[in-house]
């Protein structure tokens, strides 16, 4: 199976640095991008972008629908590294302030500030849906040093307050780490260390929790009692189509994703799972590739 393009950032705006982007509930590419941006070196991976000076401004690109136009956004306070489209214009960021806390803010259509609130370190997804459901998934490093990534996944509304924190049945492991994470509207699943089960979880209240095949997959589309992993077990372009029951997702077939000229899908980011479709790009953040099932 092939990757089809999904979206490309504009050349016009090549030579800014993207502070983060996604791909949110309606399919639209958002790109957070800052004029005013250097790259920082970490103790490990790639450099992150940093603006120099804060507060600062930056630019929302949306491309959707075959049309592309950007927003001005003003007096940014957090060094921004996750952010999503919410109901009514607005959209909600994650990042960090100066002093190093993780915190969220939610803004407004004219690109201002609306409300600040905590939502903890060491997020590994912040996803929302068209129901004004917003998650956020965590790793180890806030699971075990932060008591609100501590649930290892929390569900927030639009405003930024806090409605729901999981807990594993008894007998199940807590989440140290979400590896995999998908959010329809009023649905988020997620496959998570150490044991890798199939988490399901419904804002009105049911989860189930079912044994999986695949150990670490990296993303994962979900649709009609089925669900296709991607990655795990070494092999990064690896799919694994299973098929649900109350228990288990069962392996049905397996084959492998490719970019859209034929050449190895190796190395991507994170992907971004929207129900049936999954998104994925490379190592730079200006292009986004679809796989729909």
């Amino acid at each position: 199976m092939a990757l089809r393009t999904h979206a490309l950032l504009p050349r016009q705006y090549d030579h800014q640095k993207v502070l983060a982007t996604t791909v949110d509930a309606w399919g639209r590419a958002l790109w957070l991008i800052c004029p005013d941006a250097e790259l920082q070196p970490r103790s490990y991976g790639r450099p992150y972008p940093q603006p120099r000076n804060t507060p600062y401004d930056a630019l929302l690109v949306i491309a959707g629908g075959g049309s592309v136009h950007a927003q001005s956004w003003r007096d940014m306070t957090l060094r921004v590294t996750h952010l999503d489209a919410l109901p009514n214009g607005r959209f909600v960021v994650q990042g960090y302030t100066a002093a190093g806390d993780g915190s969220a803010q939610v803004v407004g259509r004219d690109g201002r500030r609306r409300r600040s609130f905590t939502m903890g370190r060491a997020v590994e997804f912040l996803m929302a849906d068209r129901r004004h459901h917003v998650w956020s998934a965590y790793f180890d490093e806030g699971v075990y040093s932060d008591p609100i990534s501590a649930a290892g996944l929390v569900r927030w509304d639009s405003g930024g307050n806090r409605q729901w924190g999981y807990k594993p049945p008894e007998g199940s492991e807590y989440i140290d780490t979400v590896y995999a994470f998908n959010v329809d509207d009023g649905v988020a699943w997620a496959n998570y260390y150490p044991t890798f089960p199939l988490l399901e979880v419904r804002t009105n209240g049911e989860s189930r929790l079912r044994s999986a095949p695949v150990a670490a997959p990296a993303g994962m589309a979900v649709y009609e009692g089925h669900v296709t992993m991607l990655g795990g077990d070494r092999q990064p372009d690896r799919l694994h189509r299973c098929r649900l029951t109350e228990r288990e997702a069962l392996l049905v077939e397996e084959a492998r994703l490719t970019l859209p000229n034929g050449a190895p899908l190796e190395r991507y980011a994170p992907p971004i799972g929207r129900g049936r479709h999954l998104y994925l790009r490379g190592t730079s953040p200006r292009q986004w590739y679809v796989m729909g099932v």
